[in-house]
This record gives C-alpha cells, sequence and structure tokens, in this order.
C-alpha cells in the first residue's frame, strides 16, 4: 500500500522535456548533473524552483535560459498523479512541459549545473530507459515516452 500523497508540496519544480521538433519529435534533451554529489553524473530533464509569484511556464522559460543558455517555446504538460505533478520527495514536486528550442535560440549547452546536455533518440524507448536517469525523473520518462507514442 502506498501512502496518500500530500495535499500540497512545499517546492514547486518545473521541467522541460526538449524536444528536436514539435510535430515529430525523434530526439529528447537530456541533461547530466553536476551537484550534488549523490546525484552527479546522471540525467534529468533541465529546469528548477519556481521563484515566489512566478508561474510554472514562466519558471521554466527562465530556467532553460540560465540553465541552457536556450530560448523555449513550450508544448503540453506531461500530467502527472498530483495537481503539483511528480512528487520527487515528501516536500517538492516537478511539473514537465515538452517544448522545443525557439526560432534563433541558441543550441543547448551544459552551463554550471550540468556536466553535459545531449540529444537521445526517441526510437528506441528502451535505449532512452537504459540511461541513468535521477530516479525520480525515471517514472516521467516513461509518461513522457506514452504520452508521444499516443
Amino acid at each position: 500500500m502506498t501512502a496518500p500523497l500530500p495535499v500540497s508540496f512545499r517546492t514547486q519544480v518545473v521541467g522541460a522535456a526538449l524536444l528536436d521538433d514539435a510535430r515529430r519529435p525523434t530526439a529528447l534533451l537530456a541533461a547530466q548533473r553536476a551537484y550534488p554529489p549523490a546525484l552527479r553524473g546522471l540525467w534529468e530533464f533541465p529546469g528548477g524552483k519556481q521563484e515566489p509569484g512566478e508561474g510554472c511556464e514562466a519558471a521554466l522559460v527562465r530556467e532553460c535560459a540560465e540553465e541552457l543558455g536556450a530560448d523555449v517555446e513550450l508544448l503540453a504538460e506531461v500530467p502527472g498523479p498530483h495537481a503539483q505533478g511528480w512528487p520527487l520527495k515528501d516536500t517538492a514536486a516537478m511539473r514537465v512541459w515538452t517544448g522545443v528550442l525557439a526560432a534563433g535560440s541558441p543550441a543547448p549547452a551544459a552551463g554550471e549545473d550540468h556536466l553535459a546536455v545531449r540529444w537521445v533518440r526517441l526510437d528506441d524507448d528502451a535505449a532512452v530507459l537504459a540511461l541513468p536517469w535521477i530516479p525520480a525523473d525515471l517514472p516521467i520518462v516513461r509518461a513522457l515516452l506514452e504520452q508521444l507514442r499516443g
């Protein structure tokens, strides 16, 4: 039996499942964490914490600019099991949107938060799932793959 989800998480995190094409995606951008030490080297969706007074989508656009140096256009949310998205831990949850690079955006680059960024081909679900994802992101990756197939 699983514990009930909290009514509200204190920390709202946002993440971007950036695709190479809005209509016929063939690749997903993954970012390799630089820190904390326990997560160093694992892969994740780029993003970060929502600031007070900031909407989730605005926070995600800001985070992508700060972390990746890229301008993004958000598409559809990858719905989670909670109103605040996907539980990360007892105090935080993450909402995730698909998105694409905006026209004229520089290519995404690893900044201070990441060791590397790379495009992962979407034609082999097993290969995408085999990437060493942060454990909290793995259910989101599975849901994203299902959403893209649907």
